[in-house]
Parts: C-alpha cells; sequence; structure tokens
C-alpha cells in the first residue's frame, strides 16, 4: 500500500494573442518548475495563442504558434476565437496537422459532418507517472460567425456534461478548458460534477487563487503570457481522491529567456517579414491619417468597406488605422502593420436615428478617444468616423449634440425613419465603440476577409486615391 501522498502539478496559460516577446520567458518559467519538481507536470493552453496582429503569425500562418507550442512541451490546447474565426477551415487543418499534443474542444464540429475536424477532440486522457487526467474542452459560441466559416459552435454546458460523465469513471483527476469567461466558468462549477479545475480564458481573468467553487477550482491566468497559473493536487491513501493543494498564478519575468524557444522566435520573425514582402500597389501620393478628423486614409477605409460590401453608405472608425499610408511601394507587410486588427466588415439596415446619433458622437473627444479592448480590436483609440456615401454638414464651434449637424444620403436629407444599407464593422454589433450601430437589422458579416484586405482591393481601384481626398465633412456655420 503507498504511504507517501501522490502529486500532480498543473500549469495553465491563456490568451497569449501571439505575445512572442514573451513566450521564451514563459518556456522558461515552465522548464524551471518541471525540473525542479519531483512529481508530474501537466501543461496546458486555453486558447487565444494566436493573434494574426503579430507579423509572426500573420507570415507563417499560424506555424510560428505552433512551433512553440511544441518546443514548450504542451500536453493538451484548446481554441479560442482567434484561432477559430480568423482562419479558414483550410487553414485550421494545416495549421494543427503539425501539432504535437492533441487540441480539445467539445462544441465545435463541421457545419458539414456533425463531427468535430479530424485536428480535433471532443477529449482526451492525458497519463502522468500514472496519474489518468481527462481533458475536455469548449470555446465561446459566436454562432452567426462561426456558420460562415461552416462550423457549428453549441452552446458548452451540455456539451461539457456528456464529455464528464464519460470521463469520470476513467481518470483519477477531470479539467475542463475553458475558453468561455469567467462568468460562464462560474456557472459550470456550480452545475457540473466531479471537476476537479476549470482552467479559464476569454475574458483575461487573473485570479491569484483559484475560486472554489462546488469543489472545483476555477482559475485564470490573464493574459499576454505575464503570468503562469499554477495547481498542485495530492491525493493520499489509495481509496481517496486527488484534492487541489495550492493554486497561484506565477509572474513572468520578461528578460529570462528560454534556449529552444529564443532562436525559434527570431527565426519565425525573420520568416514572416519576408512573406510580408510581397508589393501590392504603387502609390503616387501620401495618404495622411487624421483619427480625431477627417483624412485621406479614413476616407479610403470607408471607401474599401463601401465598396466591399455593396452599400449606399459606409462607417469605420479611423482607430483601425495606426498611421498614414506612404507615397510608394505598398507591401502587404506594410497594410498589416497599418491595419493589424483582425476586424471584418458587415453590411446592415440602420435607421437614419442611429445613423445620425453615431455620426454627432463621432464629433466629441470623448468617442474620439474611448479606450477600446477586445473584440479584434488592435488599435489604440477608437477614433472618429470615417464614412463614404454621405456628405456632413457640421459646425465646428458649436457644442456637442446640440444638432449642429445636417447630413446627405445621395445629396437627399438623412431621415431619421427610414432605414439604410450601411457597410460598417462586426466589432460595432457588439455595442463597442459608436453603440447606435448596433441597433441594425439584417446583419450580414462579409467573412473571412479582413480590414487590410479591403484595403487591398481599394488600392488597386482606379481612381480611389482621388476620391478619398474628397471631403465627406463639411466645417461649415450653418442655420
Amino acid at each position: 500500500m503507498r504511504t507517501a501522498p501522490q502529486r500532480l502539478t498543473i500549469m495553465h496559460t491563456n490568451d497569449i494573442h501571439s505575445h512572442f516577446e514573451m513566450m521564451s520567458p514563459l518556456a522558461a518559467v515552465i522548464a524551471e518548475h518541471r525540473d525542479f519538481s519531483e512529481d508530474p507536470v501537466l501543461l496546458v493552453d486555453i486558447g487565444d495563442h494566436m493573434d494574426r496582429a503579430a507579423v509572426e503569425t500573420e507570415g507563417t500562418m499560424g506555424q510560428a504558434n505552433i512551433d512553440v507550442i511544441n518546443l514548450s512541451g504542451y500536453d493538451a490546447v484548446t481554441i479560442g476565437n482567434n484561432e477559430g474565426l480568423t482562419f479558414s477551415q483550410e487553414m485550421l487543418e494545416a495549421i494543427f496537422s503539425g501539432l504535437q499534443c492533441p487540441v480539445v474542444c467539445c462544441n465545435f464540429v463541421d457545419s458539414s459532418t456533425g463531427l468535430p475536424p479530424l485536428w480535433m477532440k471532443r477529449h482526451t486522457i492525458v497519463e502522468k507517472d500514472g496519474i489518468r487526467i481527462g481533458i475536455t474542452g469548449a470555446t465561446v459560441a459566436f454562432t452567426s460567425f462561426y456558420s460562415l466559416l461552416g462550423w457549428e459552435v453549441t452552446e458548452p454546458e451540455q456539451a461539457l456534461r456528456e464529455q464528464c460523465l464519460i470521463l469520470a469513471p476513467q481518470v483519477d483527476v477531470l479539467i475542463v478548458l475553458s475558453h468561455l469567461g469567467l462568468p460562464a466558468d462560474k456557472h459550470l462549477a456550480e452545475n457540473l460534477e466531479g471537476v476537479h479545475a476549470i482552467l479559464g480564458g476569454h475574458t483575461h481573468h487573473m485570479l491569484e487563487q483559484p475560486l472554489i467553487i462546488n469543489g472545483t477550482a476555477v482559475c485564470g491566468a490573464g493574459k499576454f503570457g505575464r503570468y503562469v497559473g499554477k495547481l498542485i493536487f495530492e491525493r493520499g491513501q489509495e481509496a481517496e481522491g486527488f484534492k487541489l493543494v495550492s493554486g497561484e498564478c506565477i509572474p513572468v519575468d520578461p528578460l529570462v529567456t528560454d534556449d529552444l524557444i529564443q532562436p525559434a522566435v527570431a527565426i519565425h520573425l525573420a520568416r514572416g517579414q519576408e512573406a510580408l514582402r510581397e508589393t501590392v500597389a504603387i502609390t503616387d501620393r501620401e495618404l495622411p491619417l487624421n483619427q480625431n478628423g477627417e483624412s485621406p486614409f479614413g476616407n479610403l477605409l470607408a471607401q474599401a468597406v463601401r465598396q466591399f460590401t455593396g452599400s449606399q453608405l459606409s462607417l469605420v472608425n479611423t482607430g483601425q488605422l495606426l498611421g498614414s499610408l506612404p507615397k510608394g511601394e505598398i507591401t502587404t507587410g506594410l497594410l498589416h502593420a497599418l491595419c493589424p486588427s483582425p476586424i471584418n466588415s458587415c453590411v446592415m439596415m440602420l435607421s437614419g436615428r442611429d445613423i445620425r446619433m453615431a455620426l454627432e458622437q463621432s464629433l466629441t473627444e470623448v468617442f474620439q478617444s474611448k479606450v477600446i479592448y477586445g473584440y479584434g480590436f488592435r488599435g489604440e483609440q477608437l477614433g472618429t468616423l470615417a464614412v463614404d456615401g454621405l456628405k456632413i454638414l457640421y459646425n465646428p464651434q458649436s457644442m456637442p449634440y446640440d444638432n449642429g449637424i445636417a447630413i446627405f444620403v445621395e445629396e437627399e436629407p438623412l431621415e431619421d425613419e427610414r432605414e439604410y444599407r450601411v457597410g460598417t464593422l462586426d466589432m460595432f454589433t457588439f455595442q463597442m465603440g459608436y453603440e447606435s450601430i448596433a441597433n441594425g437589422r439584417e446583419t450580414v458579416f462579409m467573412l473571412p476577409h479582413f480590414l487590410r484586405d479591403l484595403l487591398r482591393l481599394e488600392l488597386g481601384r482606379p481612381e480611389s486615391l482621388d476620391e478619398c481626398a474628397v471631403l465627406r465633412w463639411d466645417p461649415r456655420v450653418f442655420k
């Protein structure tokens, strides 16, 4: 009979978002804990490891992330919305075909078959020194977006319950990889039986110590690889189950490096930069950007969205752009650097009243300087609204919201009660930024093309550079 307690260490990461500068330090911390632990160590990631805002991910189509995951020795991962929604089915198959550990998610299936893709499992069992660890996972159900990419992503609770019932009789420790967010994790802990830990992500929550709910440890390790979560489970006599001994989030020192990961990251950065050197256009003029007012580059983005969506008018925030478009050679890498957000366009029916509200708000400093987190936005501030298909007269001397604005669509005054076909951004449908735009109806999302892809198309359209120089916002005093 065994008298010494048996221990298992679980280390977990989440929402790294392709912060490659932290991957080598993160791997060093994990390696140190592995080396000094006499007990088996399980390492898992909870999704959004990839982010196409990073050159390494964009230029290698995610292979840089896969290489780091393999070299770091992960035992299992799940996917987040940044993996599932920013790559096509074919891309995901190519990306995960080289992964050396299982991708685990139970609420994600191919719409055409009703089954998980070949590179994904609903659950897995990993054995460490005779300890059987059951792992299942789930990702957040952005149903309408996923359906456009050929996936069916269902509400997770019932799917997780089914997998937990299958796993519980077979394993010593049962964990859930949850890319669902902290509120959902708390709910799951209250309603799922037999789960030792829910390791969370998506909402970027950092819990210094686990929340214990209904006997389940609810955990989260923040974002960007700044922390790694660590749990220690222990069991004594053979008849006893594993119990949580301790849980914490360990800060990662960005100055520490790992001998395997550091050179791999450098190689992938160089490969990514090389892949993004393709020339997409050569321009004869600079297109300046003003995030707090009208400018040619902002207008070009609005034109790109209107042309792509085939709408009457378009509304885009200038914060999507991070700098002016220079004169001369325009490469895919330059467009990626200037417009890194993995955001898609959409088209909707929107009332004149809601259009007017958004435009009035966009004249105010409080909206222009608003900081936005998540929902694909990778800019620094919201910015003002750039438009196409509209003419706006306004009094720059007036106070905010004093109705000192006149809006024309196709030379006719905007009617508050009329609905217009508007091209805009998927970010706004989550009530982020200019919230009145979320009131649109019959919204159609234009996946998988990002805004930088639309800019590329627009730069190839004759007269686009001349058109973006034409003022939409006319600052005049009127009665």
